[in-house]
């Protein structure tokens, strides 16, 4: 027997004490399949206003267990229904840090949830949510109106939004409905199809390649800056640390002694959890260079306690949270290194995690082998290494083409003089 779905009923209740408190009511099935009245106490009124959040969360969740409870199996539940439930079950915060998901990966569903999903499904039957829909929806998303000056490829709208948030968004959402039929809301995932291929279809190739800095223009940028984000940069280029590892440096983990770093904490929204993968938290060995420019920033910060972060925040903005907190790196990029690249002539755009691919492609370049390449960048597998981050530069690439050529046409290199018309127009 299939149980319907109930939202029960809502009432509040006055007890000895004089306090009103919100009480729910439903009727539960008992095994011999006969129903019962059941009850609920949530809490007083004063705590939970009327139509406030805070209440609403606490129904959804009750109204979720109940029905559940009950088998609710291909029960008419709205995705805004499913996505809080799963918000508030898989998306909690976790008890155990070292359990559950990562605050990045949290944060990030909840706003391609919460961005994009409601807006358009919320309200909709997650039982009749076809595939075909969903696929011509992602076609149709546009982007935010501050990065459309952003250069894109011909092929591609003006205003379309990137191919990775939109597969992005359509991981999310196939991860909304794996946890609906975990819990019986639903029976199946159009999302991704009973077979491969029948799903939602959103192809995830990067709309531009990302931009890789030359030595030149990172010797022009050290040059450039002051002490603290000369000693950022230079730490970053060379051993390629990612935004959230390097905000969560403190003291007690640069061990001058044996030249390395320990990685035992990323910082993300000024949100202090665990590295990224567990192969993420390996040493980071650094050389005698970047020891003496941290010697030298070491002295020159106010805040250099062992448990004081390595970048604090020193703003007087920051109140009673001034050397407590780590910097908003986010903000050093966008105010402090970004104009002066600028003003440099450097025309590309860099972020964090340029310096981290630019890493990669250098070590890349330079001969190493692969497998060293992955340990220094603490990736989970070389596929990872050689596929997304590394890059090979121009003239290795040139090299590689004049081996072929020579090997084709001779030993003798040719000597043949570029037209004057070509060579100014190059």
């Amino acid at each position: 027997m299939q149980a319907r779905y109930q939202n029960g009923c809502l009432t509040t209740i006055t007890r000895k004490d004089g306090i009103k408190r919100w009480q729910v009511r439903w009727r539960a099935r008992n095994p011999d399949g006969s129903l019962r009245p059941s009850k609920k106490t949530i809490g007083p009124v004063s705590e939970y206003p009327v139509k406030s959040k805070k209440l609403q969360d606490v129904l959804l969740n009750l109204r979720m267990i109940i029905n559940t409870q009950a088998s609710t199996r291909q029960s008419p539940i709205t995705m805004k229904a499913l996505v809080e439930h799963y918000k508030e079950t898989e998306l909690a915060e976790p008890e155990d840090e070292e359990s559950g998901k990562a605050h990045s990966t949290r944060s990030r569903l909840k706003y391609l949830l919460d961005r994009w999903v409601i807006p358009r499904w919320g309200n909709e039957n997650i039982g009749v949510i076809a595939t075909v829909a969903v696929e011509n929806w992602l076609k149709t998303l546009t982007r935010a109106k501050q990065k459309r000056k952003q250069s894109r490829k011909a092929d591609d709208s003006p205003d379309r939004l990137a191919r990775g948030t939109r597969a992005k968004i359509r991981n999310a959402m196939s991860a909304v409905y794996n946890h609906g039929i975990r819990w019986r809301f639903v029976d199946r995932n159009p999302i991704t199809g009973p077979v491969k291929g029948s799903g939602v279809r959103v192809s995830a190739k990067r709309m531009s390649t990302p931009d890789i800095l030359t030595i030149g223009e990172m010797q022009k940028l050290i040059g450039a800056v002051r002490l603290r984000e000369r000693v950022l940069l230079f730490l970053d280029m060379v051993t390629g640390l990612r935004r959230g590892e390097l905000a969560g440096l403190k003291w007690e983990d640069v061990d001058f002694l044996n030249l390395q770093i320990n990685v035992t904490r990323s910082v993300v929204d000024q949100h202090v959890g665990r590295c990224k993968t567990e192969v993420s938290q390996k040493p980071v060995p650094i050389d005698e260079y970047i020891a003496a420019d941290l010697v030298e920033w070491y002295r020159q910060t106010p805040y250099h306690a062992p448990t004081d972060w390595v970048f604090a925040t020193d703003s007087n903005r920051a109140g009673a949270k001034r050397g407590k907190q780590p910097l908003w790196l986010c903000k050093v990029m966008g105010y402090h290194i970004q104009p002066i690249s600028r003003k440099l002539g450097i025309t590309k755009r860099i972020g964090w995690h340029t310096f981290r691919r630019t890493y990669s492609s250098i070590l890349q370049d330079n001969g190493e082998d692969v497998k060293v390449v992955q340990e220094l960048l603490r990736h989970a597998s070389t596929k990872v290494t050689l596929d997304v981050y590394a890059q090979a530069l121009t003239p290795t690439k040139r090299a590689a083409q004049r081996k072929v050529v020579q090997m084709i046409r001779g030993e003798s290199r040719c000597t043949a003089s570029v037209p004057r018309e070509i060579g100014t127009s190059v």
